[in-house]
């Protein structure tokens, strides 16, 4: 399968810190519903993602995409910026 046919797993987070080289921490939100009481509670993930040309901030939203085992920690990279921190 080329990477073309493949569906790669994409999702939008927010950039908590960029203080590495070429590596972003973004947190990942999801709204969960509470078995019991109904109300929806937010839960969160962070994951590090590959920026190759460093072009993330802290505050930006953007989209990542999983892929390859880059390092030990890094299985995803930033596709873009969907909207940079003010």
């Amino acid at each position: 399968m080329s990477s073309e046919d493949r569906k790669q797993r994409s999702v939008v987070g927010r950039v908590v810190s960029n203080k590495m080289d070429k590596t972003v921490t973004v947190r990942l939100e999801r709204l969960v519903k509470h078995p019991l009481y109904g109300k929806y509670v937010r839960r969160s993930s962070k994951v590090h993602a590959h920026d190759a040309d460093n072009s993330c901030n802290e505050g930006d939203t953007v989209r990542i995409e999983q892929t390859r085992p880059i390092s030990k920690s890094k299985a995803w990279q930033v596709i873009e910026v969907v909207e940079r921190a003010q």
